[in-house]
């Protein structure tokens, strides 16, 4: 059996402990006991082993390591925590931290988070980056969803979409009857309705199930998807369309984030700038990876003739003035984004 020595003195040094707490500022001590409290960081994306997950694992590195682990990130990829509609749901209501998803799966809390998607608005990789970069587009596109428990904090562009298929498409005239599926997108319906194509709108987790199954003929989607989720076994040709642009929006919970002390707050948006851009240089090569595990595999990339992708582009451009035609709002967002576009489309300018 321990004895403990000294009992007058711990006592009295006990109490004089309770004294200088309770001596301290009401404000000064909750102050005191925030800084020493850590938080839990759920974030959640569809993709694996792909560009938002490389993402997703920059900024949770760079967030644990500023905030001294007072933040603790949690990753989930290839929608663990759900389909994309449940963990977009799961973000606004609090039960995920983070959704790092295309913002066009958004359409439903908002019809302007769909603008990234217009068709013919990015002609590269490149100049999507720096259309994802441009300060008006940020402004406008982090404030969505605020009145819908959301924050966004940032936006990136992962790469240029192909259209996956279980036969080859050729030509344009391959296109005509196909069910292919798109984002939740009426600038996508739209655009491949032009091109003859039967469009439906499905989350990435069920793409292949539906190919499989002959549910559908093909998928809009990235090459990154293609390769790590073996697509090929299924779906042996890929048609580099380019379009759409296939951009991710990081949104987090609003009550979330405002609960947390304002040192924390700038931590979460500063790492979520920096790997928005920190990701550019990843992601160009991680898509000419993902085309050579493509077509090691047994996959062929198709590029469509000269012409006909020409072709392409004049029936589909419209598409975005058309469609934001019909709601001020989104022709409001539509404007900005169109105008960034055209100003970030030369590296010069």
């Amino acid at each position: 059996m321990r004895v403990v020595k000294n009992l007058p003195t711990l006592a009295a040094a006990a109490a004089g402990a309770v004294l200088a707490s309770s001596a301290l500022p009401i404000d000064a001590a909750r102050a005191q006991q925030t800084q020493q409290q850590t938080y839990v960081m759920k974030i959640s994306t569809p993709t694996i082993r792909d560009i938002p997950n490389k993402w997703m694992e920059d900024f949770a590195a760079g967030l644990e390591r500023d905030s001294g682990g007072r933040i603790k990130a949690q990753l989930y990829p290839a929608s663990q925590l759900g389909s994309i509609p449940r963990t977009i749901e799961g973000t606004q209501f609090g039960s995920i931290q983070m959704v790092v998803v295309p913002p066009e799966f958004m359409v439903g809390l908002d019809p302007r988070f769909e603008v990234m998607t217009a068709p013919g608005l990015v002609d590269s990789q490149a100049h999507g980056q720096r259309v994802a970069a441009d300060s008006e587009v940020l402004k406008l596109m982090l404030s969505l969803g605020a009145d819908r428990g959301l924050r966004g904090v940032g936006l990136f562009m992962a790469e240029q979409s192909v259209l996956v298929s279980r036969i080859p498409l050729r030509r344009l005239a391959d296109f005509k009857g196909k069910k292919i599926r798109i984002f939740a997108s009426q600038f996508q319906s739209e655009a491949f309705e032009r091109l003859g194509i039967t469009p439906v709108a499905m989350t990435l987790g069920d793409v292949l199930p539906a190919i499989h199954q002959g549910t559908i003929d093909g998928a809009v989607t990235g090459i990154g998807p293609v390769a790590n989720f073996n697509m090929v076994d299924a779906a042996k040709f890929a048609t580099q369309t380019g379009q759409p642009a296939i951009f991710l929006i990081a949104d987090v919970n609003k009550k979330w984030f405002e609960a947390l002390p304002q040192d924390l707050q700038q931590m979460v948006e500063k790492n979520a700038a920096t790997a928005s851009l920190a990701i550019n240089s990843y992601a160009a090569e991680k898509v000419r990876e993902s085309q050579a595990s493509f077509t090691s595999k047994g996959g062929e990339l198709i590029t469509l003739p000269p012409a006909e992708h020409a072709q392409m582009l004049k029936t589909i451009v419209s598409v975005g003035p058309d469609v934001s035609s019909r709601n001020p709002a989104l022709a409001a967002a539509y404007n900005i984004v169109a105008a960034a576009a055209a100003r970030t489309r030369s590296a010069s300018q």
